[in-house]
């Protein structure tokens, strides 16, 4: 058998500083680039001694955590106790990830003949497993497992930071109280150019039972000017409250956004309800979060206490929001 001690080198100085780098990214810790690479070269190494006979007796569990330690300490420093306690936790949770999702592949690949053939019993009753796995499909799935994780790492981190701006919205006209969930947004500056009076905007679909039939699945594309002029033949309640709100979009003109002015709503955010009466409910035919997680826009006057504490709230997406008025 011929065995390339450099090809094994490289590889593993490749799959210890993704792992390292994969780390530091969980972590939210910048690394130097000389820890970085200084501390690959050292798991590197260790796997290239396996080769040499006179070093079995580092291939223990003692010695193999050590060495994971000292990986550790050269990449990120010793900033405490806890601090390198949860880099050495987030380290290996992404190991295993990986050697979980190298053998999960693995044997998702493989048939059923191939399967029951790699098993064998012990002569003590015990059941063992013949592992056979090819060094490019070892290589390739390590970094495609990898990059999977980090992309559903991202997706939750993403998901957290927006669930600090969400609150729960009421918005009560009348008899009907219509509730969804609102994101707090400090950019939207939207407001009514006569009254001044700040504007939410929500989903249309929201109120479609309370709108007029003529006006279902219209908002989206037809101007809200000539949907009110066609008021003029039917009957509809809360004429006397709607609005034309004056706005302009990303890559688009001035345009003009349905209002209904309600008489009360609520905005309940990290326990806290915020009640007012001077707003306008701004109507987008388009879904506002196209994951559904948000159904309105929370303008900051609503809660300034809270959009104090959140002066860095994300902005929603720039193609499913109103910018400033004109």
């Amino acid at each position: 058998m011929v065995v390339y001690v450099d090809l094994i080198f490289l590889t593993n100085l490749c799959i210890d500083g993704t792992l390292i780098g994969l780390t530091a990214w969980m972590r939210q810790t910048k690394l130097v680039w000389w820890r970085w690479l200084l501390s690959a070269v050292v798991g590197a190494l260790y796997v290239v001694m396996m080769f040499v006979p006179e070093f079995d007796f580092l291939f223990t569990f003692l010695i193999k955590f050590a060495f994971s330690l000292v990986m550790l300490s050269v990449a990120f420093g010793y900033k405490g106790l806890q601090a390198f306690m949860r880099t050495l936790g987030t380290f290996y949770v992404i190991n295993f990830v990986a050697a979980g999702g190298i053998l999960g592949v693995h044997y998702m690949l493989q048939s059923s003949g191939e399967l029951f053939n790699g098993i064998w019993f012990t002569a003590s009753g015990g059941m063992s497993f013949d592992l056979k796995i090819a060094f490019w499909f070892t290589f390739i799935v390590f970094f495609a497992v990898l990059l999977l994780f980090k992309i559903v790492q991202s997706a939750k981190r993403k998901t957290n930071r927006l669930s600090n701006y969400l609150g729960k919205v009421e918005v009560c006209i009348d008899e009907i109280v219509v509730s969804c969930t609102g994101l707090l947004d400090t950019g939207n500056q939207l407001t009514d150019p006569l009254s001044r009076m700040p504007v939410m905007v929500m989903e249309v679909s929201l109120w479609q039972e309370m709108l007029p039939d003529s006006w279902k699945n219209r908002l989206k594309n037809e101007a809200p000017d000539s949907l009110i002029l066609e008021l003029d033949q039917e009957q509809f309640e809360w004429q006397n409250r709607l609005r034309l709100v004056p706005y302009r979009g990303v890559n688009k003109g001035t345009a003009f956004m349905l209002a209904i002015k309600p008489d009360r709503v609520e905005v309940t955010m990290d326990g806290t309800t915020y009640e007012t009466t001077k707003v306008l409910i701004g109507l987008d035919g388009r879904a506002l979060s196209s994951d559904g997680k948000y159904q309105a826009i929370i303008h900051p006057e609503l809660v300034q206490e809270a959009a104090s504490a959140l002066s860095t709230a994300p902005s929603a997406e720039a193609t499913e929001k109103p910018l400033n008025v004109v």
